[in-house]
C-alpha cells in the first residue's frame, strides 16, 4: 500500500520576513528532497483548508476566527510575539497545514494509503488552546487527533514529538484526556522551557524525556528505546501521530542536540513498527521545525523512507 505526501503551495505563503529561521526554504529543501526517483512512488495529494469545526475542536473559536482574520497587507507582516509572525498569506497557510494534517489521517483511515506524511508550514506544537508561539498558529497534529475521534471514531489515539523542543501546547491539549497520549524527547534546558519528567498528565499519559546539550544519538535512541516506545506500546494507540521535528541534528542551529541522520532513520523504524502491531500500520507524521536546509531534508528524506518501508 502507498504513503501519501500531502503539501500546498499555500504553505509557501506565509512569509514570516528575513533572517526568521522559519521560513519558505525550509518547505522547499523538503519538497526538493522528496523529488528524488526513490520517491516516485508517493501519492501527492493536495492539502485542504481545515474548517472552522475541525480547528474550533482544540482552539476555542474566537481565537480560530482571530487568526483566520489576520491579513496583514502587502507590506511588513505583523507579530504576534517575539517569534511569531502573520503575512498576507499566513492564515491560509495555517489553515492548509492543519487541513493536510486531517487529510493525512482520512487517507490511512479511509485505507488509500498505509502511512502519510504532512509537508507543511507553519508548523504547530506549540500552539497552545488560546495562544499562538514558538512559530506556530494551529496545532496541526492535535487537530489531526480530534479529526481521527470525531470523523473515524479512534478513541485512543497517540502523538509523539521527536522535535528538539517541547511540545508544550500539544501537551497541553492531552494532559486531561487519559485516552490521548503524548510523549516527547527534547532538549532542556531549551525553548519553551516545558517538559519536565515528572509531569504525567492525567493517566500516565503524558510522558516527558529531556535530554541534555550535546547528547547524540546513543542519548536520543535509548529515551525511545527504553522509555517511550516500552510506553507507546503499553498505551496501544489506535491510530499514531509523529510531531516530525528534525531541529535535533547536529548540524541545526537553534538548539545542541548532535542527533544524525541515521538515528532518525531508526526511530522511523521503531514508530512504524509500533504501528504494525497496534495501528493496522496507520501512522501519520506533520513536519514540524529543523532549520538547517540539508540536515532538514536529508532527515525529511530518511524519516519518509521508513514511512514509506523501503
Amino acid at each position: 500500500m502507498p504513503t501519501a505526501l500531502i503539501t500546498h503551495p499555500a504553505c509557501l505563503e506565509h512569509d514570516t520576513g528575513p533572517y526568521h529561521p522559519e521560513n519558505a526554504e525550509r518547505l522547499r529543501a523538503v519538497l526538493a528532497a522528496l523529488e528524488a526517483p526513490e520517491f516516485a512512488h508517493l501519492l501527492r495529494e493536495s492539502a485542504p483548508a481545515a474548517t472552522v469545526e475541525q480547528l474550533s475542536r482544540v482552539h476555542p473559536l474566537s481565537y480560530v476566527e482571530g487568526i483566520l482574520s489576520i491579513h496583514p497587507d502587502l507590506g511588513e507582516p505583523i507579530h504576534l510575539d517575539g517569534d511569531t509572525i502573520m503575512s498576507n498569506g499566513s492564515a491560509e497557510a495555517a489553515a492548509r497545514a492543519a487541513g493536510g494534517a486531517c487529510m493525512a489521517v482520512d487517507a490511512v483511515m479511509e485505507g488509500w494509503a498505509r502511512a502519510a506524511f504532512a509537508a507543511v508550514r507553519p508548523p504547530g506544537h506549540h500552539a497552545e488552546p488560546g495562544k499562538p508561539m514558538g512559530f506556530c498558529l494551529f496545532n496541526n497534529a492535535a487537530v489531526a487527533a480530534m479529526h481521527a475521534r470525531v470523523r473515524w471514531g479512534v478513541q485512543r489515539v497517540a502523538v509523539v514529538d521527536f522535535d528538539v523542543h517541547h511540545g508544550n501546547g500539544t501537551q497541553a491539549m492531552f494532559a486531561a484526556d487519559s485516552d490521548l497520549f503524548y510523549a516527547s524527547s527534547h532538549q532542556s534546558p531549551c525553548y519553551p522551557g516545558t517538559g519536565e519528567p515528572w509531569e504525567h498528565g492525567v493517566a500516565d499519559n503524558i510522558l516527558n524525556v529531556p535530554l541534555r546539550p550535546r547528547d547524540g544519538g546513543p542519548e536520543f535512541r535509548a529515551a525511545w528505546g527504553d522509555t517511550i516506545i516500552p510506553a507507546l506500546e503499553k498505551f496501544a494507540p489506535g491510530l499514531l501521530i509523529v510531531s516530525a521535528g528534525f531541529d535535533a541534528h547536529i548540524d541545526d542551529p537553534l538548539a545542541q542536540l548532535r542527533v544524525e541522520t541515521a538515528d532518525y532513520a531508526w526511530l522511523t523504524e521503531q514508530l512504524v513498527a509500533v504501528a504494525d502491531k497496534h495501528c493496522g500500520g496507520r501512522i501519520v507524521s506533520v513536519l514540524e521545525g529543523g532549520y538547517d536546509l540539508h540536515a532538514l531534508a536529508s532527515a525529511a528524506a530518511v524519516h519518509v523512507r521508513g514511512l514509506m518501508r523501503i
